[in-house]
């Protein structure tokens, strides 16, 4: 096979390979999530060599291959690209941010400006991947005192209920934030607020997010058992929101975490299924948006923790891959992150000491972190280091390291 085949022909052969099946078993677990009887398996199989040598499978195919290997279409065969926030803001309204700056001074809003508003919000949590977490801090705080100040305007009840809708997604955006710098207590906070707003607007979407939230707290406490309810307070009040696919993947990673692989596998293809059944999002990017790839990280965790390796690092490669620009550009740095503890974790399982060292000091150098989450995956590679490799030198370093970092960041690590 050369290297120049498309991601999506690169990827079915990396994961058939993970699972040790010839081409033969990769069609006849095809059929199992076939709706209608394939051909036989020796046309199956020559077909399958077409897509492995980069041939784009048809319609009719692309959703069962997805399938069989556990993740969605659009994870396999992937779409647009990053929407430019600022050009549709002055797009759809004609107004840059000075000008919506003044209009809201004013003492009527109009719906021009409350368009403006909804696509500045949606800059802001297209932004969260890759801005520096102080900028986005500042701007998301500033934002939502803007937006919150509405209230007390004289608006309809429809652009009411718009402004609460919207003060929840910044409210949603800056706890994250805070979160990620470490600030559990403002982070609680805001996001009990973003939970009150969503009450009050009467907005599942926002709502389900905020308990997502809550998940994702308890995840990265190690409150596992508090992951699954909130997961499942949360697709109470949004079963037919993206967000339901992020709380499935937040307690198929609990589970993880408890050791029930069954519970893993059921949680995850009910994560799976949902957002097969879901359009593809316009925006990508949007923090709380479901993307196709969001799910292969999703997986990848869950693999890791079950001892699942070449599963594991399977979609570690492919998160990197699918978070890197053709120019070396990190579109994802939190997820990257996050994969390369995964590739660490492996090499160390597989006795590859070396590997594991450079991929867990990688992970930790990246500027835009997610602290509580990086925490969590440092803390299970630092164990496997302990476990297998405590007397060797690199390894005393490397620990040493987390250390020193533990104390510039209070809980970083346990000693």
């Amino acid at each position: 096979m050369s290297d120049d085949r498309p991601a999506w022909a690169r990827r079915i052969a990396a994961e058939r390979i993970a699972r040790d099946w010839s081409q033969l078993d990769a069609v006849r677990a095809l059929r199992a999530h076939a709706p209608t009887e394939l051909p036989a398996d020796d046309s199956m199989v020559r077909q399958w060599k077409r897509w492995e040598s980069g041939a784009m499978p048809g319609d009719f195919y692309r959703p069962i291959i997805a399938a069989t290997f556990g993740t969605v279409t659009h994870a396999l065969f992937p779409a647009p690209s990053r929407r430019n926030g600022d050009t549709e803001i002055l797009v759809a309204s004609g107004m840059e941010t000075l000008e919506i700056v003044s209009r809201l001074n004013r003492s009527d809003v109009d719906n021009s400006t409350l368009e403006a508003l909804r696509i500045t919000t949606d800059r802001l949590c297209s932004e969260y991947p890759y801005m520096p977490s102080e900028q986005l801090l500042v701007e998301g705080r500033q934002w939502l005192r803007r937006v919150v100040d509405l209230t007390s305007r004289n608006l309809t009840l429809a652009q009411h209920r718009e402004v609460l809708a919207l003060s929840g997604w910044l409210a949603l955006l800056v706890g994250c934030v805070e979160y990620d710098s470490g600030d559990r207590h403002a982070a609680e906070s805001t996001r009990r607020a973003a939970l009150s707003l969503a009450t009050e607007a009467d907005h599942a979407e926002v709502a389900g997010w905020a308990h997502e939230m809550r998940a994702w707290f308890a995840l990265t406490t190690g409150d596992y058992r508090g992951v699954i309810a909130a997961a499942q307070a949360g697709v109470e009040r949004a079963p037919h929101h993206s967000v339901a696919v992020q709380l499935a993947a937040q307690e198929a990673k609990a589970w993880a975490r408890l050791g029930d692989r069954r519970q893993v596998e059921v949680a995850l293809d009910r994560g799976r299924r949902l957002l097969e059944g879901m359009s593809q999002p316009d925006n990508l990017d949007h923090h709380f948006v479901v993307d196709p790839s969001k799910f292969d990280f999703y997986a990848m965790d869950c693999y890791r923790l079950v001892g699942e390796d070449r599963l594991a690092s399977t979609l570690a490669n492919e998160v990197l891959r699918a978070g890197t620009d053709f120019d070396g550009t990190e579109r994802s740095p939190m997820r990257n992150a996050e994969a390369r503890v995964t590739l660490g974790v492996t090499a160390a399982r597989e006795g590859d000491l070396e590997q594991a060292l450079i991929h867990g000091e990688r992970a930790l150098q990246g500027e835009r972190q997610s602290v509580p989450s990086l925490i969590m995956t440092s803390r299970e590679l630092a164990a496997v280091i302990r476990q297998r490799y405590s007397t060797e030198p690199a390894a005393q370093d490397y620990l040493s390291h987390l250390q020193e970092l533990g104390r510039e960041k209070p809980g970083f690590l346990p000693s």
